[in-house]
C-alpha cells in the first residue's frame, strides 16, 4: 500500500479527564485546584497540576505542595459514560475510530473530507460539538501518521488544535522535547538524557547503534522511526490485546516480604480475573520491580502449558520478585510493583491429566491440585458477578492495604495504553 501523503490522521485527546469530568459535575470546582482520590492522586487537575501535583502522588504531598487543593471522589460510571459520549461523536465523522483508552482515540478522515471539509476543519468540529454538547475541553492533533498525530494532541494541550502540514513536520518535530514521543516515559527519558539527546531532532540524528545500545534493538528502531516521522500503522477498529496486566505505585516502601506478597497477590488477583473473564489463559507471567532513582528491573517466567489459576500466578510472581531483590541486596526500596501475562490463548475447558508425576503440579491445571484451583477461582468469579469483588477473595488481598485505590478506577486505568513506565495525560 503506498504511504499516505496527506494529514488526515487525528489524535483526539480529553485534557485532565478525570478531574474536567468532575468540574463538569460541580460547577463550583471549576478553575480550582482539584485532585481525585484522597490518601493517594488518582488524577489532578491542569490548576493543580500548575503547582507540581501528579497522580501517584501522596494526599500529603499533594496538599503540601498546594494548600488549597480540593480533593473530590471519583464518579466512575459518569467517566465511562461520557467517554462513550465522545467516541460517538467521532463516529459521527468518520467509522474509522481507534479508541485506545476511556479518553482518547486515533480517527482516519480521509474519507471524511468531502462531506465535512479539510481534516482541520473536521478537528475544530469534533472539539466544538464535545465542549457544546458534553462540557469537556478536548486537544487535537492532526497529522500524517499516528505518532505524529499523537505529539500534536499532546502539543496543543490544554484545549487545543495543532495540525502538522506534511512539509512542516521536521520544523515541527525537532526542537520539541524527547519525552512527547510515545513510548518515552521517565526511564527511557533519562537514559536519553545521559547521551545528549534531548529533543526530537537529536533523536532523529541519533546514530542507530547508539540507541540500540541504550534500549535495544526493537524499542531503539521503534523510537528512531517516530522521530522521524515513519509510522505505517493504520487505524485499527480492532485491537487484540496480546497482554494483560496491572501495577501498585507504593511510594517509598522497605522491599518486606510481606508487602510484596500482599502487592502482588492484589495484582495477580486483578490479572487472572481479567484474564478468565477474556476467556483466556496465559503462558508467560512477567514481573516488574522499581526501586528509587527510577530503576526497574524486569523479570519473567513461561509455564509449560497456558493457565489461569490466581493463586499460581501469584505464587510464581512472588517468587520473580524475590530473585529480583535477592539479586539486588543494596536496593532497600521499592517504588512499584508490576504484573503481566503475556503468550495469552483460548482457554474452553479444563483437561484433566493422568495421574503421573510432574515436576510442580500446582503449575498444570489438570493435575488434581490445579484442577482444585481452577475450581476454586471459577466460584470466586460466580460470587463476584453476582455480589460484588468484595464479597469474597484471598485473605492476603483483602486484609491488605493495596486496594486503597477504588476498583472502578483500576478498571478505567487498566484500559489505558501506558508507555514505557509511566503515563501522561
Amino acid at each position: 500500500m503506498a504511504p499516505i501523503r496527506e494529514a488526515t490522521i487525528l489524535h483526539a485527546d480529553l485534557d485532565a479527564f478525570y478531574a474536567s469530568v468532575e468540574q463538569l459535575l460541580d460547577p463550583t470546582l471549576r478553575r480550582r485546584p482539584i485532585a481525585v482520590g484522597g490518601g493517594v492522586v488518582l488524577a489532578a487537575s491542569y490548576e493543580a497540576r500548575a503547582r507540581g501535583v501528579v497522580a501517584g502522588m501522596p494526599g500529603w504531598r499533594a496538599r503540601q505542595l498546594c494548600p488549597g487543593i480540593r480533593f473530590v471522589g471519583g464518579h466512575f460510571t459518569e467517566y465511562q459514560r461520557l467517554g462513550d459520549r465522545v467516541i460517538d461523536v467521532l463516529h459521527d465523522f468518520t467509522p474509522f475510530v481507534e479508541r485506545v483508552s476511556i479518553d482518547e482515540a486515533f480517527l482516519d478522515v480521509a474519507g471524511a473530507v468531502h462531506l465535512f471539509g479539510s481534516p482541520g476543519g473536521i478537528a475544530r468540529a469534533i472539539r466544538r460539538r464535545v465542549r457544546t454538547e458534553i462540557g469537556l475541553p478536548i486537544s487535537v492533533g492532526v497529522a500524517r501518521t499516528k505518532s505524529l498525530a499523537k505529539v500534536a494532541s499532546q502539543v496543543a494541550k490544554p484545549d487545543g488544535l495543532v495540525v502538522v502540514a506534511p512539509d512542516r513536520e521536521r520544523a515541527f518535530l525537532d526542537p520539541l522535547p524527547v519525552e512527547l514521543i510515545w513510548g518515552v516515559g521517565r526511564v527511557t527519558k533519562q537514559r536519553l538524557t545521559d547521551v545528549g539527546i534531548r529533543t526530537i531532532g537529536d533523536l532523529a540524528a541519533a546514530r542507530g547503534d547508539v540507541l540500540e545500545h541504550l534500549l535495544g534493538h526493537a524499542a531503539g528502531s521503534k523510537l528512531a522511526s517516530q522521530a522521524s516521522a515513519v509510522d505505517p500503522r493504520p487505524i485499527e477498529l480492532t485491537r487484540p490485546t496480546s497482554s494483560i496486566g496491572a501495577q501498585a505505585a507504593l511510594g517509598r516502601r522497605r522491599a518486606e516480604p510481606d508487602l510484596v506478597r500482599a502487592t502482588i497477590g492484589f495484582l495477580a488477583d486483578r490479572v487472572a480475573g481479567r484474564l478468565r473473564a477474556s476467556g483466556r489463559a496465559a503462558r508467560t507471567v512477567t514481573v516488574r520491580v522499581r526501586f528509587t532513582g527510577l530503576r526497574s528491573v524486569t523479570r519473567s517466567l513461561t509455564f509449560p502449558v497456558a493457565l489461569s489459576s490466581t493463586l499460581t500466578l501469584t505464587e510464581s510472581a512472588t517468587e520473580l520478585v524475590g530473585n529480583v531483590l535477592t539479586a539486588k541486596p543494596e536496593e532497600r526500596e521499592i517504588t512499584l510493583l508490576a504484573v503481566s501475562l503475556s503468550n495469552l490463548v483460548p482457554e474452553r475447558g479444563l483437561q484433566l491429566e493422568l495421574p503421573l508425576p510432574v515436576d510442580d503440579e500446582r503449575r498444570r491445571p489438570g493435575t488434581a491440585a490445579g484442577s482444585a484451583r481452577w475450581g476454586v477461582d471459577r466460584s470466586v468469579d460466580a460470587i463476584r458477578t453476582r455480589f460484588g469483588r468484595d464479597a469474597v477473595g484471598y485473605a492476603t488481598v483483602l486484609f491488605s492495604d493495596t486496594g486503597s485505590v477504588p476498583d472502578a478506577f483500576r478498571e478505567l486505568a487498566e484500559r489505558r495504553n501506558v508507555p514505557d513506565d509511566d503515563a501522561r495525560a
